[in-house]
């Protein structure tokens, strides 16, 4: 079972990892603090590079064929390159500034170079981009997102119909148009997989550590009954429940003169092995109070199975406070108090719920703890009789206890040979 420890503080890592310096340079010039800004930012970051580079394309090749004759077309498309580059700069205004400026910049940039060259060139094919501003945008946005994109319709219908027919030349920047035009809808689509890919692989990572919460707060079924939403309350009674106290014997005194990092430490590494044979006798853990360690068993109705793994599961534990180092100077040894009984179990909380056990199987075996022996496990009479056959005992005898008077209770020594 996947510890949520390790869950929390494992590396979460998208399915497709983008190159460390492509990242940097599509956040560049981004200040926002809000997720959905910065992703929209970043969309428009990328268009803006993709602009840049459709434009220095444009640039390069209308200069080998006539820079002179060009000369006002090469104007447009170097100053389509700085705008571009400069958009990033744009995020510190508004959240959209960017976007805005970008997507006027092609509007009226693109229209001069239709008007220059012809529709032969087939440079308006790069108005059809327009739905392409819905990354920049959102949908929220939608009005703004339809103004301008009444617009690139706008300027593409003009074009098809008043801008001049032309010849030879324009052919070839037809080829390029569409390649560049090609590149770009695969640029900002690969964006938005990606993105889209990236926030799936987070809500994965979420998905696992809500689920490994639920899993350390109380037992796996009652966590998918609380899941499925189908009850408003988890309440049941169970009719013979196994209740385990474990206590730690002169903490306090070892504890006392220590640093926090050594008594953590110490109870971090006791409870996390601990939990490990709680899964292995599939005993649940309710919870820890202070040194104490509270389990049970027999949630699912087989008290006898439970009981017997509650059993096992304290004498595991035994074995394990031995090999624990010493707290300070002091060699600690656990006091164990175990009873069957009724209880009642449920949810409670809101803010911090948690599954919480109470009745006499509670509050007996709470006492069979306290008025226990450090280094032994005191059980109740019900357990001795529930479990006998799996285990040896020890009659302690009669014994004064707070609230059950003088009570028989018997010492779990080990399992039959």
């Amino acid at each position: 079972m996947t510890r949520l420890r390790d869950l929390v503080r494992g590396q979460r890592t998208p399915a497709i990892q983008l190159p460390a310096w492509l990242d940097r340079l599509i956040s560049i010039g981004i200040v926002s603090t809000d997720e959905l800004v910065i992703e929209r930012q970043r969309c428009v970051n990328v268009a803006a590079f993709a602009v840049a580079a459709t434009a220095l394309s444009h640039l390069i090749i209308n200069g080998f064929h006539d820079f002179h004759g060009l000369i006002l077309v090469n104007a447009d498309n170097a100053l389509m390159l700085a705008v571009s580059l400069l958009v990033p700069r744009l995020h510190r205004i508004g959240d959209y500034a960017g976007g805005i400026a970008l997507v006027l910049a092609v509007l009226v940039g693109q229209m001069f170079i239709v008007w220059s060259l012809g529709l032969a060139s087939a440079l308006h094919i790069y108005y059809t981009l327009g739905g392409a501003m819905l990354f920049f945008f959102g949908v929220e946005n939608w009005r703004l997102f339809l103004t301008l994109f009444g617009l690139y319709v706008l300027a593409l219908v003009l074009a098809l119909n008043l801008a001049p027919e032309d010849q030879a030349f324009r052919d070839m920047l037809s080829g390029q148009a569409m390649i560049n035009t090609a590149a770009i809808i695969a640029a900002l689509i690969f964006y938005a997989l990606w993105d889209r890919d990236r926030a799936r692989m987070e809500l994965q990572d979420e998905h696992a550590r809500s689920e490994a919460l639920l899993g350390t707060l109380m037992p796996q079924a009652i966590a998918a009954r609380l899941k499925s939403g189908r009850e408003a309350r988890i309440a049941d009674k169970i009719e013979m429940l196994t209740v385990m106290f474990a206590d730690l014997t002169g903490f306090t005194a070892a504890a006392h003169d220590l640093s926090p990092e050594e008594v953590v430490d110490f109870l971090d590494r006791l409870v996390r092995a601990l939990d490990e044979l709680c899964e292995r006798y599939e005993v649940d853990k309710i919870k820890t109070i202070g040194d104490s360690y509270m389990a049970a068993g027999g949630f699912d109705g087989r008290a006898g199975a439970g009981a017997v793994a509650v059993g096992r599961l304290a004498l595991a534990m035994m074995e394990v406070i031995d090999r624990q180092p010493p707290l300070g100077c002091h060699k600690l040894k656990l006091r164990v108090g175990i009873h069957c009984g009724p209880a009642t179990a449920g949810v409670i909380g809101d803010t911090r719920f948690s599954y919480d056990v109470w009745g006499d199987a509670v509050n007996t075996a709470s006492r069979m703890e306290s008025y226990g022996e450090p280094g032994r496990i005191q059980v109740s009479a019900v357990f001795r009789d529930l479990t006998r056959h799996a285990f040896v005992f020890e009659e302690r005898g009669a014994t004064e206890i707070k609230g059950l008077g003088v009570t028989t209770t018997f010492f779990l020594v080990g399992t039959p040979d």
